[in-house]
């Protein structure tokens, strides 16, 4: 039988490579590749393990007729074309936990050294100059320190943080009371948090949910003399505000690690007094850097010899056999989480699905992963259906499933339910074809095909609403693809959700909610990534 070929194309330790031989797959260390060059020789290869240097485009997984696997050591496939890999069957697997310690170690030492001054008061005493005056520091202790996102490394940053006695308060949907509690931290909402801390550190993902979460508005909120630290995500703070947060001088400063535009020649914040950079340094330890390589190479050489899938980000772990017969209903189940991440808006505390009809027979734990992770992966970073059950327990979320043989209305359907301490969401879907629907929302019965750009509405039923609506799409040049309505009794609400062809951008979105008779608008995405 012919081993598995992996090529490592970026630095991994010579132990990683030691791994790979020990467990029957030989592994060839080609660093450096020219993308055509990678291109002419990625066909030959079974996995290609890689960090953050390598770009695994869209040409380069079309010619990589044997991949089965791509191993990231470490957290970010921003390097990655997932979609694309997912699309052609390739696994796409990281070490989410690798490298956590070294990051929020690094967070801490921006802390300090934005704190104290430490980097120019180096470069001053260099030049011989004594500036004991200019360089006058901030103490943390009884200091407030805000963290945006409180999941792996945002907990160990406020738990180092705690021990320097400060004060920390987190904003973090998917942070429980309980744990929040048991970690020593004020669980907060954003705004709180904005006008509180006396420093805010990111750790949570980019995604469109978090893009310039801080942003002129939200610097606005914050104290005076705030110090902002990124060692997150580049994105996470829209660095045009940022520099002029501090031009104002109503940001005293900043520290960061990571950059809209990476690697990072230029950028708007370089040469500022007040501001603090290093070159994404966050998991540049010698430790963390051989423990992701040994991770990635066990995990690599697991699925190439025995099919077994760990900490994947496009795949639920199912045995071949399974997952033929699972690929529909794992669309549906990511439909159903879609649709609950981006109309839900308070904190999720318990989703429940049920299996009502021929999907009762399935099994079903894969797609309660996967529709859960859909719920929680915009929110927290390294979340995908291995995993997402997991982080949910941590996070204090009640996960449950019901089974039923019988079904009233279709053949097969699952239908999730999400409580928060509020409120009950409820979203129905079933298979019709073998393609998944939306069959109901809440009260409103509706059948619908999901649409990569879609809009919710909410709209009195009374006569023009919908002409109104749908004319002032029209005079913005977007076009609507399909119109599906369901209404709770005559006179009263529609629901509709609407296919358009264009992405409608904010500014339309506001002078949608101003016609009359409009109740809410908001945009669904539903580019899920199982495909094929």
């Amino acid at each position: 039988m012919t081993k598995p070929r992996v090529l490592i194309s970026d630095s991994l330790s010579p132990a990683a490579v030691k791994i790979f031989e020990e467990r029957g797959v030989d592994a060839d260390v080609k660093k450096g590749l020219k993308p055509e060059e990678l291109i002419a020789i990625i066909g030959e290869y079974d996995g290609l393990a890689i960090r953050s240097a390598t770009k695994v485009t869209k040409e380069v997984l079309a010619a990589a007729r044997r991949l089965k696997v791509v191993g990231r050591a470490g957290i970010g496939v921003d390097n990655v074309d997932v979609p694309e890999a997912t699309a052609r069957g390739v696994l796409v697997m990281n070490t989410p936990f690798g490298n956590s310690i070294t990051t929020a170690e690094h967070t801490l030492a921006m802390i300090f050294a934005l704190a104290r001054q430490i980097p120019q008061a180096n470069v001053s005493t260099h030049a011989g100059k004594w500036e004991k005056n200019r360089f006058m520091g901030m103490e943390l202790y009884g200091k407030t320190l805000g963290t945006i996102g409180c999941g792996n490394i945002g907990s160990i940053v406020a738990e180092r943080a705690l021990g320097l006695k400060m004060k920390v308060i987190a904003y973090d949907p998917f942070l429980s009371a309980e744990r929040a509690d048991k970690l020593g931290v004020e669980k907060v909402e954003l705004d709180d948090l904005l006008a509180r801390a006396d420093i805010i550190t990111l750790h949570t993902p980019l995604t469109d949910a978090t893009r310039n979460i801080l942003d002129a508005k939200a610097f606005a909120k914050c104290k005076k003399g705030v110090r902002i630290i990124n060692c997150a995500r580049g994105g996470l703070v829209n660095e045009d505000d940022l520099k002029a947060a501090l031009e104002s001088g109503h940001v005293a400063g900043a520290a960061l690690d990571v950059f809209a535009t990476e690697p990072a020649r230029d950028c708007v914040l370089f040469g500022m007094e007040n501001v603090i950079c290093t070159p994404h340094l966050g998991a540049s330890t010698v430790e963390a850097q051989e423990k992701v390589a040994l991770q990635i190479a066990e995990q690599m050489s697991d699925f190439l010899t025995r099919g077994t899938i760990v900490n994947a980000l496009n795949s639920p772990s199912l045995t071949a056999e399974e997952a033929v017969l699972l690929k529909p209903y794992m669309k549906l189940a990511e439909v159903l989480g879609v649709y609950c991440s981006q109309c839900v808006d308070e904190t999720v505390r318990e989703i429940r699905i049920d299996f009502e009809g021929e999907a009762s027979n399935l099994k079903s734990k894969p797609l309660v992963a996967l529709a859960v992770s859909h719920v929680i992966g915009p929110f927290m970073s390294s979340v995908n259906a291995v995993n997402a059950l997991s982080v949910a327990r941590e996070r204090g979320i009640e996960v449950s499933e019901t089974k039923r043989e019988e079904s009233a209305r279709y053949r097969t359907l699952m239908r999730m339910t999400a409580r928060t301490s509020r409120n009950t969401y409820v979203i129905e879907g079933a298979l019709i074809g073998g393609s998944p629907r939306i069959v109901s929302l809440g009260d409103f019965a509706i059948e619908v095909e999901p649409a990569p750009h879609m809009l919710y509405l909410r709209s009195a039923d009374k006569p023009g609403v919908i002409g109104r609506f749908a004319t002032m799409l029209g005079n913005h040049h977007v076009n609507i693809a399909n119109f599906n309505m369901g209404r709770n009794a005559p006179g009263d609400q529609n629901l509709a959700l609407v296919a358009v062809d264009q992405p409608v951008d904010d500014e339309l979105l506001a002078k949608l909610h101003t016609l009359d008779g409009v109740h809410k608008v908001r945009r669904i995405n539903f580019a899920v990534t199982v495909t094929g």
